[in-house]
């Protein structure tokens, strides 16, 4: 059997590779130069907090979701189908990107018990 060398030409190829996908993850992030917004949102029966929410058409923003006290669901269908399980004790995440300005719609999908038809709420997409 043949015993595996490790030599400087191998070593260097995989620090290459290394840093080249670490920059293109760190590139996938950028949005030019500025954070990625992040918005916290807490769910707790029968409601969102915030229920409104304003964001900028055609800028990726990420949702943070907490539940105070249940499985919730988060959809949001004019948005491609947007959908999210926000679980208790978790923090749930989930991207999201306006094409144009408008109003989006959203609500919960998971039966959280008498009230729940009124957990709704609303993205203000703006230019």
């Amino acid at each position: 059997m043949r015993q595996f060398r490790w030599n400087s030409k191998i070593i260097r190829a995989i620090i290459i590779l290394v840093m080249s996908a670490a920059a293109a993850v760190s590139f996938a992030g950028d949005q030019g130069g500025q954070p990625q917004q992040v918005i916290k949102i807490t769910a707790q029966r029968f409601h969102y907090t915030p229920n409104e929410i304003r964001i900028k058409a055609g800028v990726p923003v990420v949702l943070e979701f907490t539940s105070l006290d249940r499985i919730h669901g988060f959809t949001v269908p004019d948005l491609g189908g947007v959908r999210l399980t926000i679980e208790p004790g978790k923090v749930n995440r989930v991207t999201i990107m306006a094409p144009k300005a408008g109003v989006y719609e959203f609500h919960c999908d998971i039966f959280c018990g008498d009230g729940h038809e009124g957990m709704t709420g609303k993205i203000i997409a703006e230019d």
